[in-house]
């Protein structure tokens, strides 16, 4: 059973998310402020956590980023503004995915769904589960990233992006490949959402992000991994 936190202060729209998930066999707590949410998610154990954006007392980023201080437990934001920028931002506070109000309840649920099955895909019984490239380790199975032995936190999403690059060594691939490949398919988010996790990405695992040595930019077309 999934374990759900729904984070939104108007109370229609989390009574709505809850019935539905928790018609889909979820369990799920709710929020609607974000002092509230933020002792939840220190409390308990989540699968996923949905967060929007404008929220009384401490906003859905600020929210989002505190949470990253001591879990990767994937966040989706949701935002009522349309602007690029908004769901940029949230990304950049390590969100791994974002939906803009007013959204259909099935294209939520796909989204949930869709980033539960990445994050709980076991390795294949036949295959290592553990990728090594010079400084860096990934264990597939407990989906952990070490580099220099010392263990890196990773959003969800930020650990799809590098372990589908590893597994493609030397291939490259757009950013809307990318989007097509690790980002739901009901998700026609821009280029720039690939952008910001590859750098966020280059900051963690790159001892000089500027002039990286594992994640590289192929200009023009997008980005492969060496």
């Amino acid at each position: 059973m999934s374990y759900i936190l729904v984070v939104d202060d108007e109370k229609n729209i989390v009574k709505g998310i809850k019935f539905s998930l928790e018609q889909d066999g979820m369990k799920v707590d709710v929020a609607y402020d974000g002092e509230e949410a933020l002792e939840l998610a220190k409390k308990n154990a989540y699968d996923l956590i949905i967060l929007d954006v404008m929220l009384p007392k401490i906003e859905g980023t600020e929210i989002c980023q505190r949470i990253r201080e001591f879990s990767a437990v994937p966040v989706v934001m949701v935002t009522a503004k349309g602007e690029d920028m908004d769901k940029i931002m949230g990304l950049e506070y390590g969100a791994d995915d974002y939906i803009t109000k007013p959204f259909n309840i099935l294209e939520l649920k796909a989204r949930i769904k869709a980033i539960l099955r990445r994050a709980t895909k076991p390795a294949p019984a036949q295959q290592s589960h553990t990728l090594d490239v010079r400084d860096l380790s990934i264990d597939t199975q407990s989906r952990r990233v070490f580099v220099l032995e010392q263990e890196i936190a990773l959003t969800a999403k930020e650990y799809d992006l590098l372990e589908f690059l590893v597994k493609n060594t030397g291939r490259v691939y757009t950013r809307e490949n990318l989007l097509a490949e690790l980002w739901s398919a009901e998700n026609t988010g821009d280029a720039r959402t690939v952008d910001v996790h590859v750098r966020r990405l280059r900051e963690k695992i790159e001892e000089n992000p500027s002039d990286p040595k594992y994640i590289y930019t192929k200009w023009g077309v997008g980005y492969y991994f060496r």
